[in-house]
């Protein structure tokens, strides 16, 4: 009961800060997670006074969560969602100070090359889709691997964000933040006409771009599911890329590298991705190393022959 207790005794502090992310348009995932962070911050506070929390009781916390095996990336992630919970606490003038506010994050290991799939299993991936909803499943998956679409922003899209004329789309991303994607002729075609063919939701109402067949919007589960199903026929077909660790996630992955490959500017690769920092966009840039590998592989300097003739005399 006691963890029911804290609660209840911290209710209006985690109304106000749901009630912020809702107004900030944090995803729901975001939402989701910040909160279960929160609620377990506060229970080691244990019905102590927002206003009387330091900065020793935050780096206490932030170490039990360290001691109890979690990385430093959860460890950074809940000191965030502390830090974001005193802004609002200040915010609504709960409290005048914020106590996470200069903590140092945890060390956090540099992120490995991000699995990709060459562009040749890319194009295959799509030919192996199949079932009844043929066109709607490929679609999915064409936004993802060829416009970098999250598998949230699939599921957020709505008809009204799909510009057929001017052939591009527009999607809501991370932090509520819009980008506009110009959509290749091909990938406009086939939405075109997937929406020719889309199945009537039960709300008439809802705008939902991909509709199941339970007629409401897709969900998350059901994107994973398609790309799952498509990935499990690609390695089939395909048993030399069987040791990657190939997810929905990496068909953006996919997309991102292929843009990187054929020339594109990072800075014009991170809008396309929507990335809010161009250090996220980096991670890519193992692509350029390869590509400046190769023309530097092809340099044949001529140097002078006095560089053999210094050898000789040295022997």
């Amino acid at each position: 009961m006691k963890y029911a207790d804290i609660l209840e005794h911290y209710e209006r502090e985690l109304n106000l800060f749901l009630v912020y992310m809702k107004d900030r348009e944090y995803s729901l995932d975001t939402q989701k997670g910040y909160l279960h962070d929160i609620k377990h911050f506060l229970l080691s506070l244990n019905y102590k006074a927002i206003g009387d929390v330091s900065d020793i009781d935050v780096m206490y916390y932030l170490t039990q969560v360290r001691e109890t095996g979690a990385g430093a990336r959860y460890r950074n992630r809940c000191q965030s969602a502390i830090r974001l919970f005193y802004k609002v606490m200040i915010r609504f003038k709960v409290t005048d100070h914020n106590p996470a506010m200069d903590i140092e994050k945890a060390k956090v290991e540099k992120k490995r090359q991000p699995a990709y799939l060459q562009k040749q299993f890319l194009d295959a991936s799509l030919e192996l889709i199949q079932g009844r909803y043929l066109i709607r499943d490929v679609s999915i998956v064409a936004l993802m691997a060829y416009a970098g679409l999250r598998v949230s922003e699939i599921v957020r899209l709505n008809i009204p964000d799909y510009d057929r004329d001017n052939s591009n789309i527009g999607v809501l991303g991370k932090g509520g933040k819009w980008r506009y994607i110009p959509l290749p002729v091909e990938l406009n075609q086939l939405l075109a006409m997937y929406l020719s063919e889309r199945i009537n939701p039960w709300n008439s109402k809802d705008p939902a771009f991909f509709v199941s067949q339970f007629r409401r919007r897709i969900s998350k589960r059901m994107v994973q599911t398609i790309s799952e199903k498509t990935l499990d026929a690609l390695t089939k077909q395909y048993p030399q890329i069987s040791g990657l660790p190939l997810s929905a996630h990496k068909f953006r992955h996919s997309f991102a590298t292929d843009l990187l490959r054929n020339g594109a500017d990072l800075r014009a690769v991170q809008e396309l991705l929507g990335h809010e920092d161009i250090s996220t966009t980096q991670i890519y840039t193992h692509v350029m190393d390869e590509a400046k590998e190769r023309a530097m592989n092809k340099v044949r300097p001529s140097i002078p022959a006095f560089t053999s003739r210094k050898k000789n005399k040295a022997n």
